[in-house]
């Protein structure tokens, strides 16, 4: 009798204060969603587009007819930003240059606040801008002919590989026949371009299956995130009662890989390294962390920031710009007559008895504009890495707290048409004028901008360029069981999208 008492007092209660909850927000905040109970809006999110948090944003935007969406993820107040012109008002405003504390940022640092991606302040200040000041020295930011002629020669590899099939048992796992493995197969110029940089050595042939098991390692932990926090983020406790189910094991794991392979480059450095002499980036960074110590002043300088920093520089290569390459290929499938197109301007331009190298940029506007088109048509980071209010701030006549999470929605800047006009078809020619590349007419924003701006945009637009125009050179690729494509494959939402690995049929050229 007493607990049914208790039970009918304590249900209106918990209604009135869930219903009281549900519309708490911060004053002037902008409109959005309501709460419900441990996960916020999350719920009423994942509703609207799960396992696709940018069309549920692009649903809620125009639900409720904002530029700016606010809701609480959790406990954290949010905004996403859907119009093009707030969207570049953000990335290039300081004060929302914070990154978010959470889980999946402590998970892949040692448990610390370190790397380059998800660090703020003056630690992220001092570290970004030492490592890209040095990092130039050994090209990456930059054209080099060094740097170019080690990618060029990973390059001739991979193509070898495609031509005459396996060399070592590892490589079965990428080439079978006239099948290749996607995006793997387009690993190691990406990666070992990424190596040499650091440490001016590559991985020899005999031991690429290292760089396929960072480049799995790299998907499988980004597949396991979200690029909104997702539960684990905005409940970590999960991570001891479901660790599986939750994602955490699988982001463990692949964690690891990544870890391990820095960590080993880094050891081989410091074992070999000469304070009076620097081969390499590591070695210079090693002599700075030495002086470091002298000093009185608390350094942000130290070995586990060395190896977070490799694997931050390196996270793209083995992971985005090959699925931006795969997504190409893809295209390419379901729209044949670009790849005659491909073809017809690199026969032309280039031919066949030398590679395509950087200066055959400005003369080959197509393979070009192809590469712009798919990183605006498939963006890779739709929502963009989470920024953060550092104080607070008005954007748009709205007021955002300090902490609040601010995501630039940037795939709704890439299919915006008021920008593009056909935002929903892949159309190249878009970023061509008089036969020539228009970039005055490339608005997209697939790297960011401001200070958070993507530090590999150079070396990834380079080294996409020699890696397809090469590739696109050799072979012409087909499904691999020869059939039309008819549609694109299933986005996969993380860190990056991706698609599911697949076989191509590749025929040379030759």
């Amino acid at each position: 009798m007493i607990g049914a008492l208790v039970l009918a007092l304590l249900v209106p209660f918990l209604f009135v204060y869930c219903y009281k909850n549900a519309y708490k927000r911060p004053e002037n905040f902008p409109p959005g969603p309501p709460s419900l109970p441990v996960y916020g809006a999350f719920w009423i999110v994942l509703a609207n587009g799960f396992g696709d948090l940018s069309l549920a944003f692009r649903k809620l935007g125009q639900k409720y007819n904002t530029k700016l969406i606010g809701l609480n993820m959790g406990p954290v107040p949010t905004v996403v930003v859907n119009d093009p012109h707030l969207i570049k008002e953000v990335l290039n405003r300081e004060e929302f240059d914070g990154r978010l504390d959470i889980i999946l940022t402590r998970l892949r640092s040692f448990w610390k606040k370190l790397g380059i991606f998800f660090t703020d302040g003056y630690f992220w200040h001092i570290q970004r801008r030492f490592t890209l000041r040095y990092l130039r020295d050994y090209g990456f930011g930059r054209r080099d002919d060094t740097l170019e002629s080690v990618v060029a020669d990973e390059i001739k590899v991979m193509l070898e590989m495609g031509y005459d099939g396996p060399k070592y048992p590892s490589e079965k796992e990428v080439v079978n026949g006239d099948l290749i493995y996607l995006p793997f197969f387009f690993t190691v110029p990406f990666v070992n371009g990424i190596v040499h940089i650091l440490s001016r050595k590559t991985v020899p042939r005999e031991q690429y299956k290292k760089l396929w098991s960072l480049a799995r390692g790299t998907l499988l932990f980004q597949r396991n995130s979200n690029d909104m926090g997702g539960a684990l983020s905005l409940t970590p406790w999960l991570k001891n009662i479901m660790p599986n189910y939750s994602g955490y094991n699988a982001l463990v794991k692949g964690n690891q890989s990544i870890q391990d392979f820095f960590q080993k480059l880094v050891k081989d450095a410091q074992e070999t390294h000469d304070i009076t002499y620097d081969r390499h980036f590591l070695d210079v960074y090693l002599t700075e962390m030495k002086k470091e110590i002298t000093k009185e002043k608390r350094s942000t300088f130290s070995v586990d920031q060395l190896v977070l920093t490799c694997v931050d520089y390196s996270f793209p290569a083995a992971s985005a710009v090959q699925f931006t390459l795969t997504f190409l290929v893809e295209r390419l499938l379901l729209q044949p007559e670009i790849q005659d197109k491909i073809h017809e301007e690199i026969d032309r331009v280039v031919g066949r008895d030398r590679l395509p190298n950087l200066d055959d940029r400005r003369n080959m506007p197509y393979v070009e504009a192809c590469i712009r088109e798919i990183l605006r048509y498939d963006t890779t980071v739709p929502l963009s890495i989470p920024h953060r209010a550092m104080i607070n701030t008005k954007l748009a006549g709205y007021d955002i707290p300090e902490n609040t999470m601010v995501s630039p929605h940037l795939a709704m800047l890439h299919m915006d048409e008021e920008i593009w006009g056909d935002p929903q078809n892949f159309r190249p020619e878009r970023f061509i004028k008089d036969g020539q590349l228009d970039l005055a007419s490339d608005k997209s924003l697939p790297f960011g901008a401001g200070r958070r701006l993507c530090a590999g945009e150079t070396y990834a637009r380079q080294t996409m360029f020699q890696v397809f125009a090469a590739f696109m050179q050799a072979f012409t690729v087909s499904t691999a069981d020869g059939k039309p494509l008819l549609r694109p494959a299933k986005r996969i939402q993380g860190i990056i999208t991706t698609i599911p690995e697949f076989w191509v049929r590749i025929t040379p050229r030759t």
